[in-house]
Parts: structure tokens; C-alpha cells; sequence
């Protein structure tokens, strides 16, 4: 499959005058003492993909369940900063709610209902929609048209199909709630490499041709900013660098830390000093 053409989207400055999803300053405590999110600050422009890269335990889950108001069922809670959507705090909605705003989170791990069929997941992400069975069926027909694999599986219980598949049905799941916004958790974990480029192309497709919007943690962060337009770099709670994300592709510690490529001699971290942690609702 061949590399897709990446647009750029504006920077992000003028993206926060867009976005659909703003998120400032927030910290995240678990269990009334652990520190996980210390002053997270991003943005979600209308129409985009933007990726939240970092390596595992840098917050990314945590920050989309924040998001998605997940956090209680982990006893964790938002202690500081705010959460908005189309300029409105969503912090005390809950999520399914949230859900029927448009936001919807397709959670690390796939978690498809094994027992049930793929047709039938696919069906339980509509059950909070009342614009009746005629436009559930045209959009389980356009989940169809984009994974194909998965109208083949139909009538085949989630628990046997492929960790492939199952990501499919996650998403494709997640689409028949109609959402604005998807939260896509770790869409590349334990899949094959051509899997993982099948999975990014379609959410490509996704947000270019219907407009779903997508806010997408993954710490193979050499794809993910092939396909977003802008990213964020988090590490051990804190935004450390974040960019357009052809830029983040040419810089020259992100190559060498977050991708592999390293130029002239080895660095370690502490030795990169324009390589510094900026605190963006500082500026």
C-alpha cells in the first residue's frame, strides 16, 4: 500500500479558534494520591487527526479517558483544568452522554463482545441513537463498504475472528453511534504491520470522507504521523513537544527518540538541551 499524501492543517495556535475538543491544563490524580496528568494542554481541530504519541505509562490512555469521563470506574478523577466541546465543559456529563454529543472513545484492547457476532457489536454501538432502523441499516451498510472483512464475518462470533478484525469491529462499532469524534486508543497493538497500515488508511478515508474527527493515541508514532496532520508528545503526564506533524517527522530528537533514526553520534536524553519539557498554557 502506498504512503498516503499528508495535508497539512494550521498550526496550532489558529486550530484552537476550530477545534472541537479542548482540553486545558488538566491533572489527573487515581486513587486520591497518584499524580498521573500534570497540566495537559491540547486541541482537536473540526475535521482533523491528531495524534497523542509516547511510550507506555506516559498518560496517553489516561488522557482520553479523561476525556471520555472513564476515569471513575478506575477512581480516578480530572483535580484541575477543564474539558470542552464545541466550547461547552463536558466534565460532568457522563458517557453516554457523551456518546450522543459525538464523542465516542474505541478503548486499547479492542473489547468486542466475544459472544455476540460482529454484526451484532456493530449493532450495540447504535442503541443510543432514535433516528430509526432505516438510518442504522444505510450507516451498518457504509461500515460494510469501508471494512469488507467484516461483512464477510458477519454471522461470526467476535471471539473467533482476528485481533485485525476485531480492531475493525471496534471501530466500526464506535461509527454506528454517528459520532463527531473519535477517541481511538492504541489502534496498532498486536497487529501485524500490514494490518496496522490497513487500520490507519481506513481512518484516513473516515476523516476525509465522512468528517469524523480523530484524537488517537499510539506509541508507534513512525505511522501515526504519516496520517495525522498534528501531534502531541507526551511524557511520564506532561505535553513535552507538540507540532504540525510533518514537522515533528523532520525533527531531529523525535527522529532519534521516537523513530529510531539517529544522526552522527548517540545522545542520551539528558544531553539534548533544546530538547526541553514546555508547559504550553504557560505561554
Amino acid at each position: 500500500m502506498n504512503s498516503p499524501a499528508v495535508a497539512d492543517t494550521p498550526d496550532s495556535a489558529s486550530a484552537v479558534s476550530n477545534s472541537l475538543l479542548s482540553v486545558n491544563n488538566i491533572e489527573v490524580i487515581y486513587n486520591h494520591v497518584i499524580l498521573v496528568l500534570k497540566g495537559v494542554s491540547l486541541s482537536v481541530p473540526e475535521g482533523g487527526i491528531t495524534a497523542l504519541l509516547g511510550g507506555n505509562g506516559a498518560g496517553k490512555t489516561t488522557t482520553l479517558k479523561a476525556i471520555s469521563n472513564l476515569l471513575h470506574s478506575e477512581r480516578g478523577i480530572v483535580s484541575k483544568g477543564s474539558i470542552s466541546y464545541r466550547g461547552q465543559p463536558i466534565a460532568d456529563l457522563s458517557p453516554e452522554a457523551l456518546v450522543k454529543k459525538g464523542v465516542i472513545q474505541v478503548m486499547e484492547g479492542r473489547h468486542c463482545f466475544e459472544h455476540l457476532t460482529v454484526e451484532e457489536n456493530l449493532l450495540t454501538g447504535a442503541y443510543t441513537r432514535g433516528d430509526g432502523k432505516a438510518a442504522v441499516q444505510r450507516d451498518l451498510e457504509m461500515v460494510y463498504g469501508y471494512f469488507p472483512r467484516l461483512k464477510d464475518r458477519r454471522k461470526s462470533q467476535a471471539g473467533y475472528t482476528s485481533g485485525g478484525e476485531q480492531q475493525m469491529c471496534a471501530i466500526g462499532r464506535a461509527l454506528m453511534a454517528s459520532p463527531e469524534t473519535i477517541l481511538l486508543d492504541e489502534p496498532s497493538m498486536g497487529l501485524a504491520p500490514q494490518l496496522v497500515e490497513e487500520i490507519f488508511e481506513i481512518v484516513k478515508q473516515l476523516n476525509e470522507e465522512e468528517g469524523v474527527s480523530f484524537l488517537l493515541a499510539e506509541q508507534n508514532t513512525n505511522i501515526a504521523l504519516r496520517y495525522a496532520h498534528y501531534g502531541y508528545i507526551l511524557e511520564s503526564g506532561r505535553v513535552v513537544m507538540d507540532g504540525k506533524a510533518s514537522d515533528l517527522r523532520d525533527n531531529s530528537d523525535v527522529k532519534e527518540f521516537y523513530l529510531g533514526v539517529s544522526e552522527g553520534s548517540k545522545r542520551s536524553f539528558r544531553e539534548v538541551k533544546h530538547y526541553k519539557r514546555r508547559k504550553r498554557w504557560l505561554s
